[in-house]
């Protein structure tokens, strides 16, 4: 059973829930975002030690936390590793007051359809026991929709339920995650076909139990609402899907009922060189901006 006081932030509060859970081939990515360049480190253990110290420099500024920030999302060494001495989950929940997520998935499938399943998760149950222990709150697992081809969405939103009821069995709340691409010629149409899939998964599901939905902002404002609205929907949340954080943050603004859950869009600016004061404030106006996308809307 998910715990009720996170489940009261999560379901209730205002606020946004930040990605911090970039692995494998994004990870070069981030580092070189934050200024640190694929020539200065050497091996997977270095690139992750420097991803874990920035992901801790965000979680322990002053700016990053449940008053604007209720969740965040974890990468697995990052569940596994420490902040200010403590397991990085509890010192998120006991000393910022931010609920802790975990990505669960270990990639993507190749592509067929005109989509990405996930690839298969064996110690998927071993994974979500520890995370139990570790106090982790619920989960998130992404797959990839490239085209409008119902076979290709179908197969996505059937996987990722099938996968949603085995981390419910664990007392975890899963975040379902089929991105659309916002480079995809038929994003529109790809969404419209989405929507109805979950919809259909959503109805299936045992009366009380919940998931969380996490989408790319749709083309048309509010075309989401109706799984905004479902009784089996505890949070509808938003990626930034490559936006940067004013264009998404705007095109957030459209849709009620519906938060930020971004990644990139949330550090773009941040930069290891910057000194901890620029670093906090730069931190600060994003946080600001994306809670402003997420609680005021237009």
């Amino acid at each position: 059973m998910a715990d009720a006081k996170m489940m009261s932030q999560i379901t209730g509060k205002d606020g946004f829930i930040a990605a911090l859970d970039q692995s494998g081939g994004s990870t070069p990515g981030a580092l070189r975002l934050y200024g640190i360049a694929e020539s200065s480190y050497s091996g997977d253990e270095e690139m992750y030690r420097l991803v874990h110290e920035m992901r801790v420099r965000i979680m322990t500024s002053p700016a990053f936390s449940g008053d604007k920030v209720i969740g965040a999302i974890l990468f697995e060494k990052t569940m596994d590793g420490d902040a200010k001495g403590k397991p990085v989950p509890t010192y998120l929940w006991e000393d910022r007051g931010v609920v802790p997520f975990l990505k669960v998935d270990k990639g993507l499938a190749a592509e067929e359809n005109g989509a990405q399943v996930m690839k298969p998760m064996p110690e998927l149950d071993a994974l979500l026991a520890r995370a139990v222990k570790k106090g982790i709150f619920g989960t998130k697992m992404r797959s990839v929709i490239a085209n409008a081809d119902k076979t290709g969405i179908a197969a996505v939103v059937k996987q990722q339920f099938e996968v949603g009821k085995q981390i419910l069995g664990h007392g975890l709340v899963p975040i379902i995650e089929p991105e659309v691409s916002i480079k995809s010629p038929t994003k529109q149409e790809a969404e419209a076909i989405l929507r109805d899939e979950i919809a259909r998964e959503l109805d299936a599901l045992p009366a009380g139990e919940q998931v969380m939905l996490k989408l790319t902002i749709p083309t048309v404002a509010d075309f989401y609402k109706p799984l905004v609205d479902h009784k089996a929907v505890a949070r509808l949340v938003a990626l930034s899907g490559g936006y940067t954080c004013p264009d998404a943050c705007e095109k957030l603004s459209h849709n009620h009922g519906m938060i930020a859950s971004f990644s990139r869009a949330l550090a773009e600016d941040l930069r290891v060189s910057m000194s901890d004061a620029e670093f906090n404030d730069t931190l600060g106006k994003a946080i600001d901006q994306i809670y402003k996308a997420s609680v005021v809307k237009v």
